[in-house]
């Protein structure tokens, strides 16, 4: 059976950041790599089974080659040399047919694990609270998702197999050289270690040179990003700097024209270098067979000597894989290592085991002296000297402020408030409105009420209760927001209006786009609703965006509406039209909105005031003019007058 290494330039070397951060393999660790693969025992069974009968029958041609030459050629045994060359060739079909089973198992099985460990990423994924997703890199969470689960499937279709195919090999042809003569088989081991030598060696060099060459062809795919993007390509002639960009390119690629020759040449030299090692271990044994045959008197046979130097040679290739096999199980695990670490971060909002469905919801909001703070890091590892998990998320903010914890920590906790001992009630019915500076905390206070966050302190209500004692899908089905960060979906309009309520109808779509301001745009389409949109809508202008986004969050029909910024990527004209559409809305269920245009929330019932984190003011839009403070001074910022006194 062909030996099986996973592919790519450092297959066969540790980078230095590997060698510093390589894991720990604990019996826990493999209990949990186990744990993913013993759902399909019966196949890693008959998996286990191929694999070492692929093996063993791999080596049976070899073996029968002495009594080919010694009793069919030698002994002129006709009939028997035919029996023994159809023997030899139904062994190797033989086990090439099991080879074949067994890659399509290994196949089959590596899919399967692949498969569950990405469904039960995704679901962890989605249970992940808000902060994982804006203090982290999403880079790094495709990867987890993509390369590291694609990695897993190497690992156990290649590694695994890899290493159990070469052990049995090695096994079965020392075990096979010992039974024809313990000298030679002794003497051919000898020389298998001057085998390894140049592989390691020019692994090494073209391992480095490899390196060195990728990092010439990212300066280079830099270059072509920066200079032929089309601002890139403006800049550069705009500027006149066309020579020092082609002079720029030609000595990076004059470079990565030299690593490419020098690795090349450094393969040539390793090729020479196997060829000439392999050509000793068997001159060896024809010397030393010869010699025992011609001056011994032993009982070895030219057909012996055959096969102990074929056997020899199938010993090369697995004796090199598995004095390098440390680097492909290092990766193996750590690839493991990686996956788990995720799947072991704690989902912080989730639902209580006895969560609260009321069986009616009015939307009523009540936030009682509510204090809050980001996280300043979200991460999770292993403690290596003990094996423990450890969570490093710095400063939760989610639950309660713990009692146990050291008054300096608690002090961090207050110096980094968002929010400090926030108070306000939302009746059912009426509506409020947020205003103050950016950054003030307007988008926390409303991000707290779906528990996209948890307070730090004091609490948040809905319809009376704390929302950590609601069910987390009830909460958040009875709340829509729409945000000044519109987020659409490459598909459609219609899929993307369909996500709020997938069973609404056409009639439905039409009372939403009308009331949202997008109809008309929408029937002037060729395709109408089923128009594609793009990535992340970026075929529609922001204001289309921003209406579709409206039209999807009344097409869910919630009991509180929050406007987030609603109206900031429209045009006048239109964020007037929006306004009439939104003015009916708030007169007539639980809203909330937030708005740097003041002239967008005078339909509010009450307006708060927010800065640095606190309610400063509250009350009507006439009530807070006439106090003359924060508002007033907002108000006569934007309308560029003063306030009659």
């Amino acid at each position: 059976m062909p030996v099986r290494m996973m592919h790519g330039p450092s297959g066969r070397f540790l980078t230095e950041e590997e060698n510093a951060s390589r894991p720990k393999v604990t019996k826990e660790l493999l209990a949990r790599i186990w744990a993913h693969l013993a759902p399909y025992w019966k196949q890693l069974a008959l998996a286990l089974f191929c694999v070492t009968a692929s093996s063993i029958l791999n080596l049976y041609p070899a073996i029968l080659t002495g009594r080919i030459i010694d009793q069919g050629l030698i002994g002129q045994n006709l009939p028997l040399l035919i029996r023994l060359i159809v023997l030899s060739l139904g062994v190797t079909l033989g086990a090439n047919l099991i080879g074949v089973l067994e890659s399509w198992l290994n196949a089959w099985i590596s899919q399967h694990v692949t498969f569950d460990m990405r469904n039960r990423m995704f679901r962890h994924l989605e249970k992940m609270p808000q902060q994982f997703f804006t203090s982290g890199s999403q880079g790094d969470i495709i990867t987890r998702m993509t390369s590291d689960i694609d990695g897993v499937e190497a690992v156990i279709s290649n590694t695994f197999t890899s290493i159990l195919s070469n052990a049995i090999t090695l096994t079965a042809a020392i075990i096979a050289m010992m039974h024809k003569n313990v000298l030679m088989a002794v003497l051919g081991m000898m020389v298998v270690p001057l085998f390894v030598i140049p592989t390691r060696k020019a692994g090494k060099t073209r391992w480095t040179l490899t390196r060195e060459a990728q990092a010439c062809n990212d300066r280079i795919n830099g270059i072509l990003g920066e200079t032929m993007s089309v601002s890139g390509q403006l800049l550069v002639k705009l500027f006149g700097r066309e020579d020092y960009e082609y002079d720029r390119y030609v000595h990076e690629n004059r470079e990565m024209i030299s690593f490419h020759i020098r690795e090349r040449m450094a393969g040539r030299w390793f090729r020479v270098a196997i060829s000439t090692f392999a050509s000793v271990g068997p001159m060896l044994l024809y010397l030393a067979g010869g010699i025992l045959m011609i001056r011994g008197g032993s009982s070895l046979t030219v057909g012996d000597i055959t096969v102990l130097v074929a056997l020899l040679s199938k010993m090369y290739g697995p004796v090199n894989q598995l004095l390098n096999i440390q680097v492909d199980w290092i990766r193996a695990m750590a690839l493991f290592t990686r996956i788990f670490n995720y799947l072991d971060m704690p989902v912080e909002i989730e639902s209580p085991a006895d969560a609260i469905i009321p069986e009616k919801a009015t939307g009523a909001v009540t936030f009682s002296h509510v204090d809050f703070a980001y996280e300043k890091d979200f991460s999770y590892e292993k403690k290596e000297d003990t094996g423990k998990e450890k969570s490093t998320v710095l400063e939760k903010a989610s639950g309660l402020v713990n009692a146990d914890k050291p008054a300096s920590s608690m002090r961090d906790q207050e110096e980094n408030l968002i929010l400090h001992d926030v108070s306000f009630s939302l009746e059912p019915g009426k509506s409020i409105a947020i205003v103050g500076p950016s950054g003030a905390g307007k988008s926390t206070i409303v991000s707290l009420i779906p528990r996209l966050y948890d307070v730090l302190g004091g609490s948040v209500c809905v319809d009376g209760i704390d929302v950590r004692k609601l069910n987390l899908s009830w909460l958040r089905a009875n709340i829509g927001i729409v945000t000044q960060d519109t987020c659409l979906f490459n598909g459609s309009l219609r899929d993307n209006l369909l996500y709020a309520k997938p069973d609404a109808s056409e009639e439905e779509l039409i009372e939403v786009c009308k009331k949202a301001n997008i109809y008309e745009m929408i029937r002037a389409l060729p395709q109408g609703f089923d128009t594609l949109v793009g990535n992340r809508g970026l075929k529609l202008s922001g204001g289309e965006r921003q209406r579709i986004s409206i039209a999807r969050v009344l097409l869910k029909d919630p009991a509180l509406l929050i406007f987030d910024e609603a109206t900031s990527a429209l045009d006048s004209i239109s964020e007037a039209s929006i306004q009439r559409a939104i003015d009916p809305l708030i007169r007539t269920r639980t809203s909330i909105l937030i708005a740097h245009r003041l002239s967008t929330i005078l339909a509010a019932d009450k307006i708060l005031v927010v800065r640095d984190g606190r309610i400063v003011e509250q009350g009507t839009h006439t009530e807070l003019l006439e106090n003359g403070s924060i508002y007033s001074e907002l108000y006569r910022t934007q309308y560029g007058k003063k306030l009659a006194a």
